[in-house]
């Protein structure tokens, strides 16, 4: 932390402009060798790099944040130049000749975080926000950035605090007329509590959705259309469509955008006893990709007079009826399923918003925020102690009942950072690129 450290600050190849970021406390030094003088905080500033000798690295704009009103929350310069790689890391080096070191990947986001400018949430949704895959994704992430998750984990830690206060009042004062272990206030604060956190649970679970993405499959035997409508919901020609039957083999993937959910889009083999070795293997990994995947679309053959029924062993299965255009069926919902054609189009829109709502559960509301895997354990962690110290407190094991809450308490400001490991600080950190 009492390192000053520089990096590129824009993605690797040339481009109209660079920029380099530099962060601590030897900035003002480091600038009036490089520059000649140290800018006006603040301002745009044009400015002349130049080696130790006197000659020009190249020339553009300064920008000065004094501690503690910048980013990292301590003296920041920013320097924007021509984007040519070689001119980018001539700055670098000059700026490490000075002093400074190579910024490990995060490090800038992580010293905004230890010098209280973001919490932990805010901090991963810097990452979450430079890795959107989709609009849906992007406004998610810069909810989180605002603060809304960490808003709302906050307040629920606020209100832990109070009933821990008004239950272990009884504990550590039993003599005065304070009785928390017979007031059912207590109990019902315990339980409006439990529901806030289960939707809490719900919505982070919607906002991992968001993050990583779904994988959904598409399964069936042999020349149903799943290369078809594979290529019609990819918008492409990604698989080999043909009437042989057994043409695709290997798992193909694509990830598409439907209802703003990344969906990593699986074609399979189609299912059969194959003789063809090749082929088998192809239909093990297809059976062993819809145990995994999100979402199975099991496509049926509408033309087909006895087409298979059983649905493959999956989390969540939605029938599809191939080949409309054919059979003559009208597109869109259809029994327990959607009809659609792939080569007319008929039906496709209904089938993408039944898949993403069969991926949501519930529409995604605007002020949704994107959420992490820790971020949903926490909250389960905190939800099973809430519950435990609400069966605690009914038992009259109150003192129990009060180390529950200590422990939910921790689980949801974890969110936040407040109870942070370092090894986690490494992993989360370690995963954003160089120079954010």
């Amino acid at each position: 932390m009492n390192d000053t450290i520089c990096a590129i600050a824009t993605p690797p190849g040339t481009g109209g402009v660079g920029i380099v970021r530099v962060s601590g406390g030897d900035v003002p030094t480091l600038a009036r060798h490089l520059l000649g003088q140290l800018p006006v905080p603040r301002h745009a500033t044009f400015a002349r790099l130049t080696h130790a000798d006197g000659t020009l690295i190249d020339q553009g704009i300064a920008l000065y944040f004094p501690q503690p009103a910048s980013y990292t929350g301590e003296h920041v310069l920013e320097l924007h130049l021509h984007g040519s790689p070689l001119v980018l890391d001539q700055a670098v080096r000059r700026l490490i000749a000075l002093g400074a070191r190579q910024a490990r990947p995060g490090e800038f986001t992580e010293r905004a975080f230890l010098n209280g400018k973001l919490d932990l949430a805010q901090a991963e949704a810097v990452a979450d926000l430079i890795g959107s895959a989709t609009e849906a994704a992007a406004r998610a992430a810069a909810q989180a950035l605002a603060g809304a998750f960490s808003a709302t984990a906050t307040a629920l830690t606020d209100e832990l605090v109070r009933i821990r206060v008004q239950l272990e009042a009884g504990l550590d004062f039993p003599d005065e007329d304070i009785t928390p272990q017979a007031d059912a206030a207590v109990l019902a604060a315990l339980q409006a509590l439990g529901l806030r956190v289960a939707d809490l649970l719900g919505r982070a679970r919607e906002g991992r959705l968001l993050r990583d993405g779904a994988t959904v499959v598409l399964l069936g035997r042999p020349n149903v259309g799943k290369s078809t409508l594979f290529n019609a919901l990819c918008g492409q020609s990604a698989a080999i469509v043909s009437p042989v039957p057994g043409t695709t083999r290997d798992l193909l993937r694509e990830v598409i955008d439907i209802g703003g959910i990344p969906v990593t889009l699986v074609d399979t083999a189609g299912l059969r006893a194959a003789g063809d070795p090749i082929e088998l293997e192809g239909v093990r990994r297809a059976e062993a990709m819809a145990r995994e995947a999100h979402l199975c679309l099991h496509l049926l053959d509408d033309t087909d007079p006895a087409p298979s029924a059983s649905a493959p062993a999956a989390e969540d299965v939605l029938a599809v009826y191939t080949k409309i255009d054919q059979s003559g069926r009208p597109p869109g919902e259809a029994f327990s399923g959607i009809a659609v054609s792939a080569v007319s189009g008929a039906g496709l829109d209904t089938l993408r918003h039944a898949i993403a709502d069969r991926l949501r559960g519930t529409v995604i509301a605007e002020g949704a925020f994107t959420a992490r895997r820790r971020h949903i354990a926490a909250l389960e962690r905190a939800s099973r102690d809430i519950h435990a110290a609400q069966a605690r407190q009914e038992e009259g094991a109150h003192d129990l009942a009060a180390e529950d809450l200590r422990r939910a308490q921790e689980a949801i400001a974890s969110i936040t950072g407040r109870f942070t490991s370092e090894d986690l600080l490494g992993e989360i950190f370690g995963s954003f690129c160089i120079g954010k």
